[in-house]
C-alpha cells in the first residue's frame, strides 16, 4: 500500500512533539519506551546490514482469507509508516496515559505493557473507568491513524467477495500492547464495545510491528481446535462480520525476529508492537 503518512507529512509527526507525554519524557520521568536510547544494545535482529546497498522493504505485500469475515495482510504495513507508528506510539507512551503493566485488585499482572487511545479499557472495569488507576486518562487515537485504518480496510474488501463481509469503521478506540520476549495474552473476545459495534460485525484492526508472534483463533476456547498463523512485522489482521467475535489470543513472541531494514530506521526495543483498532 502506498505510505499513508506521507501522504500527510504536512501534519506529520511534529504535532506529538509538543503534547504532555513529550514533555513528561523530556523531564526525566520514569516510564517504558518503545526507541532504546543511544548506546543502548538491541538484540532484536541479528547482525546489522553494513552493505552499501540501499535497504529494501519488506517483501511484497498478499493476502490470505482465515475464515468468513477475517483476513490477514500479510507485509502490508511499509517500513516507513511502520517507523512514523512507532514514533508515534513512543512519543504518547511515556507520558500520562502512556504504558503501564496492566492488572488485577488480585495483584497478577498481564504478560505485557499496554496503553490505550481515545477509551480507557482495563481487564475489570473493561470501559466503565474512565481513569485509570495512576488518575491519567487516555490520549484520543491519533487522526493520523485513522485513515490508516480505514485504507487498510478498504484493502480487505477488495478482496472479498462482498464489502459487507467486513464493514467499513472509524477507530476512536485503540489498545496498544507490546510484548517482550516473555510476553503472552490468553484468550478472549473483544466483545466491550457499544452493541452497535458487535451486532454490525464492525471490524478490529490489529497492525503487529517488530518481533513475530503467534496467533491463535477460532470459535471455540479449545485449544486444540484452534488455528494458528505467524504474525511478522508489516502483518495487518482485520476481523469483523461472522468473525467480529472470534475468539483469539496471543501463544508467544519469537526473538530476534525484528526485520533489520526496521532496525536500520529506529532502534526499536526488542519485543513486539501491536495495536488493535476499534470503534466503540
Amino acid at each position: 500500500m502506498q505510505d499513508v503518512f506521507q501522504r500527510r507529512h504536512s501534519i506529520g509527526l511534529r504535532q506529538y512533539h509538543h503534547t504532555p507525554a513529550a514533555a513528561a519524557a523530556a523531564a526525566g520521568v520514569q516510564a517504558f519506551g518503545l526507541i532504546l536510547p543511544p548506546g543502548a544494545p538491541n538484540t532484536s535482529s541479528a547482525t546489522p546490514n553494513t552493505s552499501t546497498k540501499p535497504v529494501t522493504d519488506l517483501p511484497v505485500s498478499h493476502h490470505r482469507i482465515l475464515n468468513p469475515g477475517m483476513i490477514l495482510l500479510k507485509n502490508h504495513i511499509t517500513i516507513r509508516d511502520q517507523v512514523d507508528i512507532v514514533k508515534i506510539c513512543h512519543t504518547l507512551g511515556v507520558g500520562p496515559g502512556g504504558f503501564q503493566q496492566p492488572g488485577y485488585s488480585s495483584g497478577s499482572k498481564l504478560q505485557l505493557q499496554r496503553m490505550c487511545f481515545g477509551r480507557n479499557w482495563d481487564p475489570e472495569t473493561k470501559y466503565r473507568e474512565r481513569y485509570r488507576n495512576d488518575g491519567s486518562i487516555p490520549p484520543p487515537v491519533p487522526p493520523l491513524f485513522i485513515p490508516l485504518v480505514q485504507s487498510l480496510i478498504q484493502d480487505a474488501q477488495a478482496h472479498l467477495t462482498s464489502a459487507n463481509e467486513i464493514p467499513l469503521m472509524r477507530p476512536d478506540v485503540c489498545l496498544v500492547n507490546f510484548y517482550t520476549a516473555t510476553g503472552r495474552l490468553g484468550l478472549h473476545q473483544d466483545r466491550d464495545e457499544r452493541p452497535y459495534s458487535i451486532r454490525g460485525g464492525l471490524p478490529v484492526v490489529s497492525i503487529s510491528i517488530g518481533d513475530a508472534g503467534e496467533f491463535l483463533y477460532g470459535h471455540t476456547r479449545d485449544e486444540d481446535k484452534l488455528q494458528k498463523v505467524v504474525l511478522e512485522s508489516g502483518d495487518v489482521v482485520i476481523f469483523g462480520g461472522k468473525s467480529r467475535l472470534i475468539f483469539h489470543g496471543v501463544r508467544g513472541i519469537f526473538p530476534n525476529t525484528t526485520p533489520l531494514p526496521l532496525l536500520e530506521k529506529i532502534k526499536l526495543r526488542p519485543g513486539r508492537l501491536n495495536l488493535t483498532f476499534r470503534q466503540f
